[in-house]
């Protein structure tokens, strides 16, 4: 049997796009003689269609598109993952299904059983677990197929009371297939692998794996779909962060023979926050049909790696930098900007929004008299350049890109309305320290980010003299600081216990949790780390915990 694996881009509920391209693959995997061909968990609608599953006629358009697969899938059957309506009396009113069409119909639907409800999966919301185990029989071979999480449950700590594929193993299988919608972390890709692998060796099955490739909104998907044989050693790896498409033969992987032996290539961390960002951004622009950014320039790190990030995700011409110099920024802030700009070849204006400002200050002065200069002031700077900046995106249909780091959005140091305004927040999920690492990623064939942008001391430039430092721990204290507590999800007690000085780990968790008024009227953030900001990290705003 030869198997055709399509590692594809999809789009959330645009069936005309998901479909052909569905269709265009199957066609592909026809002229290649395969004989099966298998896509992603929920290809037909994209993945996580969230709410939209709510709606009756969601669902019978992803049926409808099933059906219209189908009837190309003469000569060649497909798996392919879509929701579908429980005709069961009790429970969820869907299924997560992988669906087997075959000789121009579908032949067969297998239900997702273990639903996650953690982090960013919210699909026990939606669907019911699959409760009936079977296998397919194509071409005398008898396919466990499986859709994702299902594989997961393997560990040394389980978290399901099934092992689905427990279940399967009495059918005495020769081939195992999952389906899979599996977001980007930057630790997922080897965890994944992991699994799969044990998952082959244990039950001394092939194991053909597909994911999602893309971005749909802050999850981003970075495929690296799979071929394990029944060792459990990986036969081939499909591209990461791009569509993909190849074909295997069956008795080639059960038997390890292969004409090019398989090298894993292991990218740096940075290097795949980098990707996966490049991406965020373009799908994001791409699927909402919107072409052009624009952003704030301030001569700082933060703005300068986006900047960079948009122009190789957009083209330098679709992104538009604004400086924004107040009378508190410095020359040499300004200067770098302009380099900047020039480096990356992009268009870019200087607004000096003193005037706006002091008409603020003076409006305001008969309320402010006698009062000290204060934070008031400083985020009506922040604010005007908002205002500015969206004028832009009205008036030019840009896309406003956010510039805050996620160490900045932990602790609240960003002004709502102002600096904290936009579309999507690129680095919303990137710690400051790895802000920095970024840029001199971006920098390592030649200069575009100027040095002076990376070895200055970080500030917001609303006072004269002001430095990060004066109101916050260093960054490389701070960021550790916050990594054991949002994504190790250490207590206090814990954190002090590995060596922080206890007053910066109180002040500094206090911080986080009084914040989260903010973060709920942040953009979007694209994800890249096990816990992000957003959707995958829920948090009561009105809580006292820790305060």
């Amino acid at each position: 049997m030869r198997i055709a694996l399509a590692q594809l881009n999809y789009h959330i509920g645009n069936f005309a796009s998901n479909t052909d391209k569905i269709i265009h693959a199957v066609n592909k995997a026809k002229e290649e003689k395969a004989d099966l061909i298998v896509f992603a968990e929920l290809a037909v609608s994209g993945y996580p269609p969230r709410d939209f599953l709510e709606f009756d006629d969601f669902i019978d358009c992803c049926n409808d598109s099933l059906r219209t697969i189908a009837t190309h899938c003469v000569g060649i059957a497909a798996i392919v993952g879509v929701p579908t309506y429980n005709r069961n009396d009790k429970g969820k009113r869907l299924f997560n299904t992988a669906a087997f069409l075959d000789e121009g119909e579908v032949k067969t639907m297998i239900g997702k059983t273990l639903l996650p409800n953690y982090d960013v999966f919210d699909e026990y919301r939606y669907f019911e677990p699959n409760r009936k185990f079977e296998t397919v029989q194509y071409q005398g071979v008898s396919i466990a197929i499986t859709i994702c999480e299902d594989l997961w449950n393997i560990t040394d700590d389980p978290l399901y009371v099934v092992n689905p594929v427990d279940e399967l193993m009495k059918m005495k299988p020769g081939l195992l297939i999952n389906i899979a919608a599996s977001p980007f972390n930057y630790k997922q890709a080897e965890k994944r692998k992991q699994i799969l692998c044990k998952n082959a060796a244990t039950y001394r099955l092939p194991l053909f794996y597909v994911n999602h490739i893309g971005a749909q909104t802050e999850l981003l998907f970075d495929g690296g779909s799979l071929v394990v044989d029944p060792t459990g050693k990986v036969r081939d790896e499909l591209a990461y962060f791009e569509e993909d498409f190849r074909v295997y033969n069956l008795h080639d992987v059960v038997n390890r023979i292969s004409d090019n032996e398989y090298k894993p290539v292991a990218k740096p961390k940075v290097e795949l926050i980098h990707d996966a960002l490049v991406m965020g951004v373009r799908n994001y622009f791409g699927k909402l049909g919107f072409k052009k950014a624009i952003l704030g320039l301030s001569g700082g790190i933060d703005s300068a790696v986006t900047l960079v990030l948009a122009c190789r995700a957009l083209g330098n011409e679709n992104v538009r930098a604004i400086l924004l110099p107040s009378p508190f920024s410095s020359d040499h802030s300004v200067d770098d900007a302009i380099a900047l700009a020039e480096n990356v070849n992009c268009p870019f204006d200087i607004i000096h929004i003193d005037d706006a400002y002091n008409t603020f200050v003076r409006t305001l002065e008969p309320y402010f008299r006698g009062l000290p200069f204060n934070i008031a002031e400083e985020n009506i700077q922040a604010r005007v350049r908002a205002v500015i900046l969206m004028a832009f995106t009205n008036k030019f249909g840009y896309i406003l890109l956010n510039t805050s780091n996620k160490s900045e959005a932990a602790v609240g140091y960003g002004t709502l309305y102002g600096d904290m305004c936009g579309g999507l927040s690129v680095l919303g999920d990137v710690y400051k320290t790895e802000v920095y690492e970024l840029a001199e990623f971006i920098n390592k064939d030649g200069v575009l980010i100027p040095l002076n942008t990376i070895n200055k001391p970080p500030s917001a430039e609303l006072r004269f003299g002001q430095k990060d430092s004066d109101s916050l721990p260093d960054y490389d204290i701070l960021d550790k600081i916050l990594f054991q507590y949002l994504e190790e999800l250490k207590s206090p007690k814990q954190i002090i216990a590995i060596g922080f000085d206890e007053a910066i780990v109180r002040k500094t968790l206090k911080l986080v949790n009084t914040n989260e008024y903010k973060r709920y009227q942040t953009p979007p953030v694209l994800r890249v780390s096990p816990k992000a900001f957003g959707m995958g990290r829920r948090m009561p705003i009105v809580g006292r915990y820790l305060s």
